[in-house]
């Protein structure tokens, strides 16, 4: 069936809506991304589905992940007119004894996480909660309430952990493709631009260029125009992008069928990295359901817009991150980046204008649409508006996926919603942006969280990584490690980039091994500040970060390493005494 009109679309809402909140049978949703795979989700969905796929009574539906990775694998068990229970830690020994509960009315309230208050995502409003006449289980905290989620606003994680993300009819019974229909037929394209750029969309993918502005010069250029996901996220440990993919990839294609829209293109394309194969497959189940509704490819929705998604596959560079490496790569080229005298928006893929975005950029847009500017600039702060999401990882009690309004502290990140330092430890600094983002000393942690104020302190938003370090960590070390990543990850193609991280690591490794020198402080500052200044692409330029970062609020830990032969932390000491021969415990 080709879906011709918004009256097509409100048919399949309907019919499937019910499946979603007023299941018949016993409904076990069970979280499948990776978060979840990898901690036994898979082996606990094969055994529910050996045991119970013959019982009428039971249905068993995968979904992607609710960010309380820390919990996996999680479970939702529900039936109409029974409250929504999650489930957490159900391991493969624990599924069928909670799925048979359920059936003789008995619970396993140790292992449950938590009942949900209101299923409906924020752009449901024109629906009854299916939850507001049944009675809520006692004693049973509300998963709303918990401190991981009381602060959490979801916009863009809105569906995930709520639809199977290979069904697009469960997508559309979320109001999924509404806010597309809604453009095609009420808004001219300067309108769909004027919506975005007064809601202060900002891009997520790290340099936080307002996403309004992109759009509108891409839109006065000449010429064919290509709408761009960037997918591939490099940052260790971080997954939002994946988590997006894997949870609700109709989001994506929607968000880029918008942008398609309000600059006149009529071809995509998603580059994501090949180490993603379960965000490939998602992508490419996403693509074909949508073909064949007639959401992508000829004459969508009865009108004379056409528009194809292609996916592309990255080998994983990191340096293909950046806009024009990423293009050159698309372009079956080595992934390289070049000087943007010349912005990607007026000669990019192919030479031609190509707006580029990223996951979490895109998958904003429904949502802004359907609500407006004014209710998306109402959160956040001055200049970074709506929310963002991280992977709060490290030495944190409380790990997973998070999606908060700009403008939260760090401090209430790590000590409400993660709950404070495993072990009771003392906290010694965040890093924020990834390998390339600075680290904050926890005397900063006051600061909100925005594009601006992480700057000032010489960090970086970046993609979303967040990592929690405790006073058990040598921050020379750290600052060693990222450096070490990003010697490996460089082109190489310009001389501030590759020399300067290569001098910079070797001062950074002497100084770990006992065999740093008087003025080494120095010298690694000077060559920070020109690579910062020099370097060809984003990448270079960022890559000094955690050494700066490090020298200027952990500056007695290099000291006592040059000055005492000492670290402080105790993560050096068989360098010290090996003189290099063995490897550093953060290694």
């Amino acid at each position: 069936m080709k879906i011709q009109s918004v009256k097509d679309l409100e048919n399949i809402r309907r019919t499937y809506a019910r499946e979603l909140y007023y299941p018949d049978s016993i409904k076990v949703n069970i979280g499948m991304a990776m978060c979840g795979i990898a901690n036994g989700a898979r082996a606990s969905y094969e055994k529910a589905v050996k045991e119970f796929s013959e019982d009428s009574r039971v249905a068993i539906r995968q979904t992607g992940c609710i960010g309380f990775c820390e919990k996996e694998p999680l479970v939702e068990i529900f039936k109409s007119g029974t409250p929504r229970i999650i489930y957490k830690n159900i391991t493969e020994d624990k599924i069928s004894e909670t799925i048979q509960s359920h059936l003789e009315n008995k619970f396993k309230k140790d292992w449950i996480l938590g009942q949900v208050r209101d299923p409906r995502s924020l752009i449901e409003e024109d629906i009854e909660n299916p939850l507001d006449a049944v009675t809520p289980f006692k004693e049973v905290p509300f998963i709303e309430d918990l401190p991981f989620y009381n602060r959490q606003v979801k916009i863009v994680t809105r569906n995930c952990g709520y639809i199977d993300p290979d069904s697009i009819e469960q997508y559309i019974a979320r109001n999924g493709y509404s806010a597309f229909f809604y453009a095609l037929n009420e808004l001219k394209p300067d309108e769909i631009i004027k919506t975005i750029r007064e809601s202060g969309l900002r891009g997520r993918g790290g340099g936080g260029f307002p996403a309004g502005i992109k759009w509108a010069t891409c839109a006065k250029q000449k010429g064919e125009r290509y709408i761009i996901c960037n997918a591939d996220e490099g940052n260790p440990g971080a997954y939002v992008d994946r988590s997006i993919i894997e949870g609700d990839p109709h989001s994506i294609l929607e968000g880029m069928l918008i942008a398609a829209l309000a600059i006149g293109s009529s071809q995509g394309f998603i580059y994501v990295r090949h180490e993603y194969p379960l965000s490939i497959k998602r992508l490419v189940t996403a693509i074909k359901a949508a073909e064949e509704y007639g959401l992508l490819g000829d004459n969508i929705g009865g009108s004379d817009f056409s528009f194809h998604i292609k996916i592309s596959t990255g080998a994983g560079a990191y340096v293909c991150g950046e806009s024009t490496a990423l293009m050159a790569s698309l372009e079956g080229k080595v992934g390289r980046p070049r000087a943007k005298y010349v912005h990607t928006v007026e000669k990019g893929f192919r030479n031609s204008p190509s707006n580029l975005n990223n996951v979490e950029t895109y998958a904003n847009v429904p949502a802004i649409i359907l609500k407006g500017a004014e209710w998306y600039a109402s959160m956040g702060t001055e200049h970074s508006k709506g929310t963002k999401l991280f992977s709060l990882v490290g030495n944190i009690k409380n790990s997973g996926l998070i999606e908060i309004p700009m403008g939260v502290s760090l401090r209430d990140i790590v000590f409400e919603i993660g709950e404070g330092v495993v072990g009771d430890k003392n906290l010694k600094a965040v890093q924020t942006g990834g390998p390339s983002g600075g680290c904050i000393p926890e005397s900063m942690l006051d600061i909100p969280v925005d594009f601006q104020k992480l700057t000032e302190v010489g960090s970086m938003m970046g993609a979303g990584g967040m990592i929690v370090m405790n006073e058990d960590v040598c921050m020379v070390e750290i600052a060693r490690h990222f450096l070490e990543f990003n010697k490996e990850e460089s082109c190489g193609q310009c001389t501030p980039c590759r020399e300067g991280i290569k001098q910079m690591l070797e001062i950074l490794t002497a100084i770990c091994e006992g065999n740093g020198q008087k003025n080494d402080i120095e010298h690694l500052e000077e060559l920070g500040s020109m690579m910062q200044k020099f370097s060809l692409c984003a990448l270079g330029t960022s890559a000094p970060s955690p050494v700066l970062t490090t020298i200027l609020y952990f500056r007695d830990e290099y000291e006592s390493h040059i000055k005492d032969k000492k670290c402080p932390a105790g993560v050096c000491t068989s360098r010290f005494q090996q003189r290099g021969k063995e490897k550093s415990p953060c290694q």
